[in-house]
């Protein structure tokens, strides 16, 4: 589990996103696309899951992509080339269903770009007309658009503040696009106010919407009951039956709280 590769990919004044690239044979040889790992950088440290962003089975590498926000992720952040994570365990979660949907959309917000890279390179291999739509607060915290544009028929780029793309929100251009357009899947991956409005966006139209929930989550065997989610009224764990879930059956105002919990108690960290 040594990191062989360490690249930071964007970075602001108070925040950076980070890619490293790990030994872990095993892991590399089983992970598909929506799959991610819990891991824990020092012994005495938390368990945190990251998505599987790439593999390379010859080579035993996975690559793991973090936003440098909380205790771990920080932590993470000041590990370089030749350091060892303390544990490793995936590939976790169920994979996506990838088949031939005709036309897909693929969402990312955030570091949520990072978890569909993935997803939109196995729909595109699958023989989907893949259309992508990224966005980020600016553009110093754009990341992958060189390999989302290799794996999109129609990319779109936007950020918040208007320096790069279009100015506005992921979800702008989603609602011009299906105004105009038909398509088969959205799926979409970001903080969750942007999967929220995601599927409010898609739900009149009932076309078929997935999102990748990133609830906290602590063992991710389901024994916790910590990643707990509703999904139409029924209890389920995000960890052993996501972690992607139908966004119209999500009980948004519940995983908003939820994910809030120790919101001050990371400010003091």
């Amino acid at each position: 589990m040594k990191i062989v590769k360490k690249v930071v990919l964007a970075k602001t004044h108070d925040t950076r996103v980070t890619k490293v690239e790990l030994e872990a044979p095993l892991i590399a040889n089983k992970a598909k696309a929506g799959q991610f790992v819990v891991l824990m950088a020092e012994e005495a440290g938390e368990r945190i899951p990251l998505t599987v962003v790439a593999t390379d089975k010859g080579k035993g590498i996975i690559t793991l992509i973090f936003q440098e926000v909380g205790l771990t992720t920080k932590l993470l952040g000041k590990l370089n080339v030749g350091d060892a994570l303390y544990a490793v365990v995936g590939p976790m979660g169920h994979s996506t269903e990838i088949k031939n949907y005709g036309k897909v959309i693929v969402v990312g917000g955030g570091v949520g770009i990072a978890e569909i890279y993935p997803v939109a390179k196995a729909f595109k291999n699958a023989g989907n007309h893949v259309t992508t739509i990224i966005g980020a607060r600016t553009k110093a915290l754009l990341i992958l658009e060189d390999e989302l544009k290799r794996v999109s028929d129609e990319p779109h780029i936007t950020t918040d503040d208007g320096s790069y793309g279009k100015k506005g929100f992921v979800t702008d251009v989603l609602k011009e696009f299906l105004a105009k357009d038909e398509c088969g899947l959205v799926y979409a991956v970001g903080p969750i106010p942007m999967m929220e409005k995601v599927s409010s966006v898609t739900k009149d139209s009932k076309i078929k919407t997935l999102v990748s929930l990133n609830a906290l989550m602590v063992d991710a065997s389901g024994m916790c009951g910590c990643c707990r989610v509703s999904i139409k009224g029924e209890v389920k764990f995000s960890c052993v039956d996501g972690p992607e879930f139908d966004a119209h059956l999500v009980d948004w105002e519940e995983l908003e709280k939820r994910s809030r919990i120790y919101e001050e108690k990371e400010k003091h960290i």
